[in-house]
């Protein structure tokens, strides 16, 4: 029977089971079954004494040279004792595997699970440690270079409306809106006093669905797909975007964004020029995320992206985090 051509599937947790145990516990029972599904899949893998994540990259999403740049950086952490999920190698001392899916050839790789469960609001003291991790991250990915995307305006804001305007027409009001904060941030970015600003590998997307907590407070980073170079603030202004949109009392919300940035300062100072920076970067990586939404509408964002819900996203989180801080007064100005 001819098979018709597929752009995205699934592998099958069974059979995925069974190629973890031959190829990593051969002695041992293991259980697989997905835990989510999107840009890329991801696997739940137990054995009788530990947990672990196998995660299935989507097809053409990332080469074999950016896999093992995000695999060298988490082991360059591990290393130094920051606590992430690590790659683990097979009996073949092998990390990246290879999958002939029916879409063509895609990638997986087996983490160790981060302990801990995932927390929407945290109380003040976790914002202090998430805070310290993330400084001790930056002080050993500081000028460590890697071999993938550099987050500059050009993909943080020119890629990512392009792709947008995919699905908002350039005449609404907010698409209109969208283009004048563009061109008011691509400034902003420009002009910016490069000595003061620290660059080297970033996270980009550290927020609370990619960090684990344990009951003792123990905190650790993962899901390293979308690191890359850049300033390393952009992790502070993503987080802090996240403190902003879940915490929703505004006392509540300074008090937690105030207890992260002493964390951090606790272990590395943060220039002013950073803290200049953070709201519009926070901004930035709104853009950014839209679009990618845009880009995997086909096996990520499409049982929720439309016109209606970009309207209501801009309106009701960007614009308001913009306003927030006060950005539109620069920006009339």
């Amino acid at each position: 029977m001819n098979v018709f051509p597929v752009s995205n599937s699934n592998l099958s947790p069974v059979h995925l089971g069974h190629f973890v145990q031959k190829h990593y516990f051969p002695e041992q029972q293991v259980e697989c079954r997905i835990l989510k599904t999107g840009i890329s899949d991801t696997y739940l893998i137990v054995s009788p004494d530990k947990r672990y994540i196998f995660r299935v990259y989507s097809f053409q999403w990332r080469t074999r040279t950016e896999i093992s740049e995000e695999l060298r950086l988490l082991e360059h952490l591990r290393r130094n004792g920051v606590s992430v999920s690590y790659p683990v190698a097979d009996l073949a001392h092998a990390f990246i595997h290879t999958f002939q899916a029916p879409e063509g050839e895609r990638f997986g790789v087996l983490f160790s699970f981060a302990e801990g469960e995932k927390v929407l609001n945290f109380d003040p003291e976790t914002h202090y440690r998430v805070g310290k991790l993330m400084a001790e991250m930056h002080l050993l990915t500081k000028d460590f270079p890697l071999h993938r995307m550099t987050y500059t305006e050009k993909e943080l804001l020119i890629d990512s409306l392009g792709q947008l305007s995919k699905f908002l027409p350039a005449d609404t009001e907010e698409m209109q809106y969208m283009k004048t904060v563009q061109e008011y941030l691509i400034g902003e970015l420009q002009h910016a006093d490069q000595a003061q600003l620290r660059k080297g590998a970033v996270h980009l997307d550290l927020w609370f669905d990619n960090m684990n907590v344990t009951t003792d407070g123990d905190i650790t980073f993962f899901d390293f797909d979308f690191c890359g170079n850049g300033w390393l603030c952009l992790d502070m202004a993503y987080y802090m975007l996240q403190i902003h949109s879940t915490e929703k009392d505004d006392a509540e919300r300074e008090l937690k964004t105030e207890q992260f940035l002493k964390g951090y300062e606790s272990v590395t100072p943060v220039s002013d020029e950073e803290k200049r920076l953070i709201p519009m970067l926070g901004i930035c990586l709104y853009f950014f995320y839209l679009g990618i939404q845009s880009q995997r509408y086909d096996n990520w964002s499409n049982v929720f992206l439309n016109e209606i819900y970009l309207k209501r996203f801009i309106n009701l989180l960007l614009k308001k985090y913009f306003d927030y801080h006060q950005l539109g007064q620069k920006l009339i100005s």
